[in-house]
């Protein structure tokens, strides 16, 4: 061997950074977790990935049971879809409705 080349980088800050993100996701998931009001999440086709305790709670459904189903078309009786629907396309949009009450 004639000599060796090595380079450091000096990486704490990314580190720390990585751990914040880190305890700031498992706060948020607490947060949703442990929420008394249902939280219920959908993709931009209209899956379900998010359900929280106590969506669990008053619908019966755990949340392994609902993940990767369609919200309205699976859980949202007739009469209600397109309603619901429109809410949540608006949503997907990012534009809000006031005072929708979810059947």
């Amino acid at each position: 061997i004639v000599g060796v080349v090595g380079v450091g980088q000096d990486i704490s800050a990314r580190k720390n950074a990585e751990t914040r993100v880190s305890m700031l996701a498992a706060d948020l998931r607490l947060l949703i977790d442990s929420a008394n009001a249902p939280i219920i999440g959908i993709d931009a086709f209209g899956c379900v990935n998010e359900w929280n305790n106590k969506a669990a709670e008053i619908t019966g459904y755990a949340k392994d049971e609902v993940v990767g189903c369609y919200l309205v078309r699976d859980f949202i009786i007739d009469e209600y879809k397109t309603a619901v629907n429109g809410v949540l396309h608006k949503a997907l949009e990012g534009s809000e409705t006031d005072n929708f009450e979810f059947p």
